[in-house]
């Protein structure tokens, strides 16, 4: 789900990473699992594609557990501030397995 009202930067192929900008300049990656890229695709549905304007909590993707785990792959989902230092602070306000549409950061500047 997206994180934010914002902006589609990157839509990878393989459907296993997403890279987001927000209206007031946060660079967000959303990466699912470790070395998926392997995957070629397999068990990814990307939902969206670069250039494409997003609301917070609009479906960006979807993936299969399964699929992962039977690659050898950790099927963790893992964001990342691309411009930290933009920001004053950065927390995590979430770790562990989350639901969808739970705050897992807060950065303010």
């Amino acid at each position: 789900m997206a994180s934010f009202d914002g902006k589609v930067v990157q839509a990878a192929d393989t459907g296993h990473a997403i890279g987001l900008v927000s209206a007031d300049g946060m660079e967000l990656l959303i990466h699912v699992g470790v070395d998926t890229v392997d995957m070629g695709g397999t068990g990814f549905d990307i939902k969206v594609k670069e250039e494409d304007e997003v609301k917070a909590g609009q479906l960006l993707m979807t993936f299969d557990r399964k699929a992962i785990a039977d690659a050898g792959h950790p099927d963790v989902a893992v964001v990342i501030v691309q411009n930290p230092d933009d920001y004053a602070s950065i927390v995590r306000t979430a770790e562990g397995t989350v639901e969808s549409g739970t705050k897992v950061i807060q950065a303010s500047k």
